[in-house]
C-alpha cells in the first residue's frame, strides 16, 4: 500500500484512485442485489469514487490507516445513495421480502410457481391486504424507457426492447386471417362478371375516380357507381357464405 500525505498532486491522486477501483468495483457488484430498478451499478462506482475522493480530502495521517478509512466512506457511500433512492419504506420492503420468500418455499415445495391465494393463505394474510402490498410495490419501482434499450448482464444477447409489444402491430392471429381473407377475396373477384372486375381494378389497384372510369369505359359516372356497387354487395355476400 502506498503512503499517502494530506497534501497530494494529481498524479498521486490518480494512482490512489487505480489502486481502490477494483475494492469499488467488488463492493458495487456485491451491492447490486439491493439496487432499485433506476440505480444501475455503473451509478454505485460512480458514488463510491466519489467517497473516495471525499476521503482523500478528509483523511489525516496517523489516526488511522488510509485503507481502512477510504474503504469505510466508499462503502458508506455506496449504502446512503441505496437509502436515499429507495422508494419504499423499510417496512413495506420486510413485507414484500416475506411474500417474496413465501412464494419461494411453496415453489420448492409443489414444484410449481403458486397462486395467489396459496401465498396469502401460508402468510395468514388478507387477500386484499396482500394484493395492497403487491401494487405498492409495482408502483414505487419507476422503470425508465433507457432500461429496455440495453442488455442488464453481458451473457445475455436478449434486448428488451425488442420484446415491447407495438399496440399498432397486429398479432400472428389476425395477419393468418387477414391473409386468408385476401385469398379468398381473390378467388371471389375473379368469379365477377368481366366489367366489376375491371371498375374494382381500375378504382382500388390504378386509384381512378369514377368520373375516369367512366371516361375510359365510354359509361356515365353514375353507372359506374351502380356497377361499384354491385360488385361490392356480391362480393360480402360470397364471402360470408365462404366463411
Amino acid at each position: 500500500m502506498l503512503k499517502y500525505k494530506t497534501e497530494m498532486n494529481e498524479e498521486t491522486k490518480e494512482k490512489i484512485i487505480k489502486e481502490f477501483l477494483p475494492y469499488i468495483k467488488y463492493t458495487a457488484y456485491r451491492l447490486s442485489w439491493k439496487l432499485p430498478p433506476h440505480v444501475t451499478v455503473d451509478d454505485l462506482i460512480s458514488v463510491g469514487l466519489m467517497g473516495l475522493m471525499d476521503a482523500l480530502q478528509r483523511f489525516e495521517p496517523g489516526k488511522v490507516k488510509l485503507k481502512t478509512y477510504a474503504e469505510l466512506r466508499i462503502k458508506g457511500s455506496m449504502i446512503d445513495e441505496l437509502r436515499a433512492t429507495a422508494w419504499i419504506p423499510r417496512s413495506m420492503r420486510k413485507k414484500i421480502d416475506e411474500i417474496n420468500g413465501a412464494r419461494e418455499k411453496l415453489e420448492k415445495k409443489h414444484g410449481r410457481m403458486p397462486d395467489d391465494t396459496e401465498v396469502a393463505k401460508s402468510l395468514k394474510m388478507p387477500l386484499d391486504e396482500y394484493y395492497r402490498i403487491l401494487q405498492y410495490a409495482v408502483s414505487a419501482s419507476p422503470i425508465r424507457i433507457e432500461d429496455f434499450k440495453t442488455n442488464k448482464y453481458n451473457d445475455s444477447e436478449l434486448n428488451l426492447s425488442e420484446c415491447i409489444a407495438d399496440p399498432s402491430s397486429k398479432n400472428p392471429l389476425e395477419v393468418l386471417e387477414e391473409k386468408d381473407v385476401k385469398e379468398k377475396l381473390a378467388v371471389l373477384i375473379e368469379s365477377l362478371p368481366e366489367k366489376e372486375k375491371l371498375v374494382l381494378s381500375l378504382y382500388y389497384y390504378e386509384e381512378l375516380t369514377m368520373q375516369e372510369i367512366g371516361k375510359v369505359l365510354s359509361i356515365t359516372e353514375s353507372r359506374v357507381c351502380q356497377i361499384h356497387s354491385q360488385a361490392l354487395v356480391k362480393l360480402k355476400s360470397k364471402l360470408q357464405w365462404a366463411r
